[in-house]
């Protein structure tokens, strides 16, 4: 017969495998937790390193650390693609120490064309009112910077564009040199504007944004240039949403510049 000293003995011995698992299963929840959160930090620290439009107007991953995670949906967009495969060839990372000297006429007219793997945009470039962009742009294009990138970010909340310029395609990359703003007194932001992306004043490399819907932003984005064919190709690229149908994210649409040139018109 057990004694109750004996039944004593045995109650708080349970008792205290009890309280361990308890802190064993804590000390797992906490570790999830902490992960969880560690996760959401790195991503808001690589989002705060890129150069950004308005409140943001974007290393790559370091692999799989579990064959759990390979069976994850990377995507929750489910619409069919509407544009071509890219055309064979990578970016090719250029790094350029210093801005180009001028080269263009100023007074000269300008037009850019993006040939890209949903379709063709004509821009008509600005160089009275924004020389120093237009003369970078002739010069990467000569350099054959822009082409096989793609364009990273799409935003379809308050303001509808599409961002590209990176060869990285992370928004954090750019030529290796920067240049002040321009024209930005009474800029504004219509349909079909044209302008630089940037990370705070005098910060301009190579990431621009294409403006599908006419946005209220700050003058503090140089507005470059004016879309005079192509809009229809934005419209594609809106219709497809962003990879993870948030408002701001990467085109689920594969938008890739073939081939950027710059060809002065008169």
């Amino acid at each position: 017969m057990v004694s109750k000293e004996q039944r004593q003995r045995h109650l708080a011995r349970a008792k205290h495998e009890r309280q361990a698992v308890r802190r064993a299963e804590a000390r797992v929840k906490a570790k999830q937790r902490n992960a969880l959160i560690g996760a959401v930090v790195a991503v808001l620290v690589v989002a705060g390193g890129g150069t950004w439009v308005a409140t943001a107007l974007d290393d790559d991953d370091k692999g799989k650390t579990t064959a759990a995670s390979d069976e994850l949906p990377i995507t929750g967009n489910t619409k069919p693609r509407q544009c071509a495969e890219a055309l064979p060839g990578q970016p090719e990372n250029q790094t350029h120490p210093t801005e180009p000297a001028m080269s263009i006429d100023t007074k000269a007219a300008y037009e850019m064309v993006l040939k890209t793997t949903c379709g063709d945009i004509t821009i008509a470039l600005d160089a009275a009112k924004a020389p120093k962009t237009v003369n970078s742009f002739n010069f990467l294009a000569e350099k054959n910077y822009f082409d096989h990138t793609k364009c990273h970010r799409l935003t379809t909340g308050a303001m509808t564009v599409l961002q590209c310029g990176d060869p990285t395609g992370t928004g954090t990359g750019g030529p290796g040199y920067k240049f002040a703003d321009e024209n930005l007194e009474g800029a504004t932001y219509p349909a079909g504007t044209v302008a630089m992306a940037n990370s705070g004043p005098g910060t301009n490399g190579s990431q621009f944004f294409l403006v599908k819907t006419a946005s209220a932003l700050p003058p503090n984005y140089t507005p470059f240039g004016k879309i005079t064919a192509g809009m229809d190709v934005l419209d594609k690229v809106v219709a497809g949403g962003t990879e993870d149908m948030s408002e701001d994210g990467a085109p689920h649409e594969n938008v890739v510049l073939n081939d950027v040139t710059v060809t002065k018109k008169s």
